[in-house]
C-alpha cells in the first residue's frame, strides 16, 4: 500500500496564507533595481499551493493564466472552488509532483513559484521538479523559490531532529498530530531543564523553543514535523537548479535590496570584493545568518542598458496601500532597528497620501525640490514595499478587467467570514494580488457592499454573525460582556475603518 503524503504531514490543513513574493508583478521592482530585465508575464504555475489562497488571488486580480498542484486532496478541493468562484479558468490539481511533471497537456511557463516546498520533500521530488522547470519554464522565465537555509538553522537543526523523533518514537496515532506535538514539546522542556550540553553551547534554544510553542499548530506542524527536512546552503541550491539553466538574480524580499540595513560598512566592503555570486551569496548568509531565503531565479539573465534601467524604474507605479498615520520609518534589518529619514520619507508619503497610483518618475519630480534624489526615491521604493507600505500598481485597463473576477472572490470570501477568520486578504486588481483585510473589516465591507453606507448601520449586521456564533470582542485583553458593551465597542471599530480604511479599499478597487 502506498503512502500518498510521501512523509509530509497530512492529517492537519496547512495555514490560509498569502505570501506577497508569489505575486509576478513585484518582480518587476526587483529585477530592475538589479538592472535585469524581466519577461511578460501571460502565464503561470505554482507548485505546492497549500489552500491555493495565492494562486487563486494572483489568478483572479491579474489575467495571467495560472495552473497549481498541492498533493493534498482537501486542500486542493478548497482551492478548486476558488477558483470556481471567481471564474479564472485557474486549473489547480492534486497530483504527486511526478504526475503533475508527466503531463502533457500544460503550457510553457513564464512564471513558476514555490514557497515552503523545497526543504519539506525528498530528494526524488526535487529531481522532479528541477527536471520540470527545466522542460517548462520558458527562456527568460523567472522561478520564485523559498527555502529554509544554512548557517541559520545549523543550531535548531538537532532540536527539530530531537522533537520529530519523539513524535514518532513515543507518539501514538490516536493523539492526532496536534497532540504528538505537544507532548514533543513537554519532553524539550524536560530536557532543557536538565541543562544539557546542547543548551549550553547554543544558548538561544530555549528562547526559540518558547517562540516555536506560541505558534500556530497548523503552521508548526508543516514547518518542524514532516519526514523529510533539508535546509541547505545558497550553493548547494544554485547546484540543484544548475540542470535547468537558471541564473540567480536577486532576493525577492525587497529589503533585503538595501544593504545598510542589513550589513555592517565592513561587512559590504567585504562582500564587494567577491566576484562570483555563488561565494558571495553564501557568505552573505553568514553574515546575516540567514535562515530562510525567498529568491528570484531567471533562465537566462539579460542585463538592461543604463538608459534602459533608468526609463523602466522610472515607468513603475505604486500605491500607498495603508493609512499615511499607521507608516513607521522605523524598519528593522539584519543589523537592526534603523530609523528612515524624514526628510527623504515625509515628501514621498506626502505624495502617495492620496492613495493613487504615481510613477516614481512622477514622485522624482515631485520631491526635486526638497532636495530628494532619485537614488533616494528608489531606496525609500524598496524600503516601504518591503515593510507593507506600498505595492507595485498593474496597467489600469488590465486591472478594469480583472476587476469581474476579483469582486466575485471577495463577495465569497467576506461570506466566509461570517462563519471564520482564517482568510484575512482580499483580491485586489490593482495590485495584482492579496491585500491584508482581518475578519471584522471584511464583515463591516460586507455591510456597506450592501447599501449600508454609514458606519453605524454596520454594527448590527456584524453583532449578529458573533451572536451566532456566540463571540465576544475584547477590549484591553479583556471580554465585553454585554450586547450593549458589544455594540459600542463595534461602532467604534466601525468608524475607525469608515475613516482609515474604507477609501484605501476603494483604491484598491477591493470594493
Amino acid at each position: 500500500m502506498s503512502d500518498w503524503t510521501a512523509g509530509y504531514v497530512a492529517d492537519i490543513g496547512y495555514t490560509y496564507g498569502y505570501y506577497p513574493e508569489l505575486n509576478p508583478l513585484r518582480v518587476k521592482l526587483a529585477f530592475l533595481n538589479q538592472g535585469l530585465a524581466f519577461p511578460e508575464f501571460g502565464s503561470a504555475c505554482e507548485l505546492g499551493f497549500g489552500q491555493g489562497l495565492s494562486a487563486n488571488m494572483h489568478a483572479a486580480a491579474s489575467l495571467i493564466t495560472w495552473h497549481g498542484n498541492d498533493f493534498n486532496p482537501a486542500q486542493a478541493g478548497f482551492a478548486q472552488e476558488l477558483g470556481a468562484v471567481a471564474g479564472t479558468g485557474a486549473q489547480l490539481s492534486d497530483e504527486s509532483f511526478a504526475e503533475f511533471a508527466a503531463r502533457i497537456d500544460l503550457p510553457q511557463f513564464d512564471y513558476i513559484g514555490l514557497h515552503g516546498i523545497w526543504s519539506w520533500i525528498s530528494d526524488d521530488n526535487r529531481t522532479v521538479i528541477v527536471e520540470f522547470i527545466r522542460r517548462r519554464l520558458k527562456v527568460g522565465g523567472v522561478l520564485y523559490i523559498s527555502y529554509n537555509t544554512l548557517p541559520g538553522w545549523a543550531a535548531f537543526a538537532p532540536m527539530r531532529h530531537l522533537l520529530t523523533l519523539h513524535s514518532q518514537v513515543q507518539g501514538s496515532d490516536g493523539q492526532g498530530i496536534v497532540g504528538r506535538i505537544d507532548s514533543a514539546f513537554d519532553f524539550a522542556d524536560k530536557l532543557l531543564a536538565t541543562n544539557p550540553g546542547y543548551a549550553r553551547a547554543n544558548p538561544s534554544i530555549p528562547d526559540r523553543i518558547k517562540k516555536v510553542k506560541e505558534q500556530n499548530r497548523h503552521y508548526v506542524a508543516h514547518e518542524y514535523f514532516n519526514r523529510d527536512w533539508m535546509p541547505m546552503h545558497f550553493a548547494t541550491m544554485a547546484e540543484w537548479l544548475e540542470p535547468a539553466k537558471l541564473q540567480f538574480a536577486c532576493s525577492a524580499t525587497h529589503l533585503e535590496h538595501v544593504d545598510p540595513l542589513n550589513l555592517t560598512p565592513d561587512q559590504q566592503s567585504l562582500l564587494k570584493t567577491i566576484g562570483d555570486v555563488t561565494l558571495r551569496e553564501t557568505t552573505r548568509d553568514f553574515m546575516i545568518n540567514q535562515q530562510f531565503r525567498r529568491d528570484y531565479w531567471v533562465r537566462g539573465a539579460r542585463k538592461l542598458s543604463a538608459l534602459e534601467q533608468r526609463d523602466a524604474l522610472r515607468a513603475l507605479r505604486v500605491l500607498l496601500i495603508v493609512p499615511r498615520t499607521e507608516v513607521s520609518l522605523k524598519v528593522t534589518g539584519a543589523v537592526g532597528e534603523a530609523n528612515m529619514s524624514e526628510a527623504v520619507y515625509d515628501p514621498i508619503l506626502e505624495l502617495l497620501s492620496d492613495h493613487k497610483p504615481h510613477t516614481l518618475g512622477q514622485i522624482e519630480q515631485a520631491v526635486r525640490d526638497k532636495g530628494v534624489s532619485f537614488a533616494q526615491v528608489l531606496q525609500s521604493t524598496l524600503v516601504l514595499s518591503g515593510a507593507g507600505h506600498i505595492a507595485g500598481v498593474q496597467d489600469d485597463a488590465l486591472a478594469a478587467k480583472a476587476r469581474k473576477q476579483t469582486d466575485k472572490l471577495n463577495a465569497y470570501l467576506m461570506h466566509k467570514a461570517r462563519g471564520s477568520q482564517d482568510v484575512a486578504y482580499l483580491a485586489s486588481p490593482v495590485t495584482g494580488g492579496g491585500v491584508p483585510v482581518p475578519r471584522f473589516s471584511q464583515l463591516f465591507l460586507a455591510a456597506y457592499m450592501q447599501g449600508k453606507k454609514q458606519p453605524v448601520d454596520w454594527v448590527q449586521p456584524v453583532w449578529q454573525v458573533l451572536e451566532m456564533h456566540s463571540q465576544h470582542l475584547l477590549k484591553d485583553g479583556k471580554e465585553l460582556a454585554t450586547p450593549e458593551e458589544n455594540q459600542t465597542e463595534l461602532l467604534a471599530q466601525a468608524k475607525t475603518f469608515a475613516e482609515k480604511q474604507l477609501p484605501i479599499m476603494k483604491a484598491l478597487m477591493v470594493v
